[in-house]
This record gives structure tokens, C-alpha cells and sequence, in this order.
């Protein structure tokens, strides 16, 4: 679900939707070929401007994950940015985790660390 950005967060907003439209994919909510909203909808939607819009897509087109069709709007170009077993292994770990009680802001400190261990 697409939901206003966090102007608090430290995180650029073009970076939050940018995350957003790829979460929607990888969640299957936006599939291969279909539509992306109309940017005055997304804008409405994330509550910024439409450059920070324009940004977020033309960066997502970048990366191949969207493609523009002058007068028409945004599609979905790439629908497998991460393999589907990586969600449901984290699904499976997700559950595990909540079994012992870890809430989200630990999880995510411990999965850094980790994370940079094996670097």
C-alpha cells in the first residue's frame, strides 16, 4: 500500500517512494505491464511535489524497473527485483522472530550488525 512519505526520517523522499513502488512489486500488488498510478495521484498520495515524483520514476526507469510511455503514464517493466524465495524466507524468519517476542526496531539493529559482519 502506498502511503505518504515520512518527511522526518533522514530518508530523501524521492528514496521513500522510490522503496514504496518497489515493495508494491515485489509484493505482487503491481504487476508485470500494469499501470503505476498518474503522477497528480501519486503526488497527492506521498503528499510532495510532482518533481519528487518525476524524480522517484525517472530514477526507477534507471534501473529498468519502470517504463514510460510519453502521454500514456508509468508501467511496471521488471517484476522480479528480488527473487521470491528471499520473501519467503524472511516470512519464515519474520515468524520465528515474533515467537520470541523481538520487536521490529531490534530486529532491524541485530539484522545490520549482522549484515556488516559478513561483509
Amino acid at each position: 500500500m502506498l502511503e505518504p512519505v515520512d518527511k522526518h526520517s533522514g530518508i530523501p523522499a524521492y528514496l521513500q517512494i522510490m522503496n514504496m513502488i518497489k515493495k508494491e512489486i515485489v509484493l505482487g500488488n503491481l504487476k508485470f505491464g500494469g499501470q503505476l498510478p498518474p503522477v497528480r495521484e501519486l503526488k497527492k498520495v506521498f503528499g510532495v511535489n510532482v518533481n519528487t515524483i518525476m524524480k522517484s520514476l525517472e530514477k526507477l526507469q534507471m534501473e529498468g524497473i519502470v517504463e514510460a510511455q510519453h502521454g500514456v503514464g508509468y508501467f511496471v517493466k521488471n517484476s522480479k527485483i528480488i527473487n521470491p524465495k528471499v520473501v519467503d524466507i524472511l516470512e519464515k524468519s519474520v515468524e520465528e522472530l515474533k515467537k520470541m517476542n523481538m520487536d521490529l526496531n531490534t530486529t532491524i539493529l541485530i539484522l545490520e550488525e549482522v549484515w556488516k559482519k559478513g561483509e
